[in-house]
């Protein structure tokens, strides 16, 4: 007897009990459902929610490895100095060594993520009688790539549980939920606990002090670029180094050149909306071209505690930060973004604009993408509202003018 022929009469023998929808949820992670749709109504292909959210983790994946090898990277960095001359392809950045730091602290904060909130979404649905819902598969993954490595467990944890139960299932579950549940989590994590999520000793695995000397030579802080910009310091890092990745910050902010790879196969495969993630950088660009006119013009002086973010060339804001990861991975999730396609471009748009925007003017905070986005998730629904509207009337003016 095979596994399938198994797995089904396990499927009979939890059928009405308790354990039905866990297993259930289980079995269908494995197999096809054996249920088939009846009428004309029905659009019938090979994909479900659970190949769509696999096809958002396949795109994370890359960001996700290249983020263990940086985080052993910069844990290192830290001791020995930062060695001059690594690229992303330099055989001294892909080492054994760097790979398992990173495994070391990043493997638990997945691990967190997805038991905390699966085991949350299995209770929910066994208790509703309701079927798993698979939404959580990318938000699980979001999660860690969007949080310091030396974040505590028991944070995430709490952090985690609040976002899948007040930010998801209070609304009714997947497909219901108003914000984006990854940045819902990041958003409790931040204003309850500020100094474990932003600062200058979180993003460095081993940062103990923001500079310290290791063999008499200068190893690289914690700080994060944006931390040094608002202090109006000059970064240490090269474009390059900000492009690929070889920086410190959140597990899956860094590499901008895997993230846009990632861009790229959410658009081909038709997941993710081109429209948004274009329109929001052009937003983006946009705002950092109005705040480089403004210092050009000496309206700002070097002395403007503002100066260095808004000096910082306007295209360079586009690799550094969580904005690129933000922007492609989160900006585009279809439950909470607007739905029409002129609608799409207005979100995308001001959440690049707004962004920027944040990232300058808040101090405390030196991040924007995380609160536009949330911003517009509330916003998306009016905007989709005025656009439809706008067709109707538009229709209707053309309609008068045919039968007059």
């Amino acid at each position: 007897m095979g596994l399938k022929q198994n797995l089904h009469n396990l499927k009979e023998k939890y059928r009405g009990t308790n354990f039905e929808q866990g297993f259930n949820a289980l079995h269908t992670f494995l197999y096809l459902p054996n249920t088939t749709t009846y009428g004309g109504t029905h659009i019938k292909d090979a994909t479900d929610l659970k190949r769509v959210m696999n096809t958002v983790i396949m795109a994370m994946v890359p960001v996700l490895i290249f983020g263990m090898f940086n985080a052993g990277f910069q844990y290192y960095s830290q001791i020995n100095g930062f060695p001059e001359g690594i690229s992303f392809l330099s055989s001294e950045f892909w080492t054994l060594a760097n790979l398992l730091i990173g495994a070391e602290k990043i493997l638990p904060l997945v691990i967190v993520s997805y038991g905390v909130g699966l085991g949350i979404e299995f209770i929910f649905a066994t208790v509703n009688k309701h079927e798993v819902e698979e939404g959580y598969l990318v938000t699980g993954m979001l999660v860690p790539l969007i949080v310091p490595i030396d974040l505590p467990l028991w944070m995430l944890a709490v952090g985690v549980a609040f976002g899948v139960i007040i930010g998801k299932e209070l609304f009714g579950g997947t497909g219901m939920n108003v914000l984006n549940p990854a940045l819902t989590i990041r958003a409790f994590l931040f204003f309850n606990w500020a100094a474990w999520m932003s600062g200058d000793k979180v993003w460095v695995y081993g940062a103990v002090d923001g500079v310290k000397k290791a063999g008499g030579v200068d190893a690289i802080s914690g700080e994060t670029i944006l931390g040094t910009l608002a202090a109006n310091q000059t970064p240490n890092f090269t474009a390059s180094d900000m492009f690929f990745g070889m920086i410190p910050g959140s597990v899956g902010e860094t590499s901008t050149f895997l993230i846009l790879l990632g861009a790229a196969w959410l658009v081909f495969t038709g997941i993710g909306s081109a429209r948004i993630m274009i329109s929001a950088v052009v937003g983006a660009i946009v705002m950092g071209l109005i705040f480089n006119g403004i210092v050009d013009a000496g309206v700002i002086t070097e002395t403007s505690k503002f100066y260095g973010l808004m000096s910082f060339p306007f295209w360079q804001h586009l690799i550094i930060g969580g904005l690129a990861f933000g922007i492609v991975f989160m900006a585009t999730d279809p439950v909470s973004a607007a739905q029409t396609n002129q609608g799409k471009i207005i979100y995308g748009f001001l959440i690049g604009f707004i962004g920027i925007l944040i990232r300058v003017f808040n101090p405390a905070y030196p991040e924007g993408i995380m609160m536009a986005i949330l911003l517009m998730n509330v916003f998306a629904p009016t905007i989709d509202h005025y656009v439809v509207q706008g067709n109707v009337k538009k229709r209707m003016k053309r309609l008068k003018t045919q039968t007059a």
